[in-house]
């Protein structure tokens, strides 16, 4: 017997930048399981932050 494995859905147009409501294109999964929207823009901006918050970072 496998474990079901959660998986978040693509992302659309409709989805969108936390930060300033552009077209979201990056995914940041927290470790806490939470999860953040970024454009390309936000996404460049706070990459290494993110990366020191071990985030995963999905493109």
């Amino acid at each position: 017997m496998t474990s079901p494995t959660l998986t978040r859905p693509e992302l659309t147009a409709a989805d969108r930048c936390d930060r300033c409501g552009a077209a979201a294109q990056v995914r940041a999964i927290l470790s806490s399981g939470g999860e953040l929207l970024f454009c390309g823009h936000h996404a460049r901006e706070y990459e290494g932050k993110l990366k020191e918050m071990a985030a995963e970072i999905q493109r």
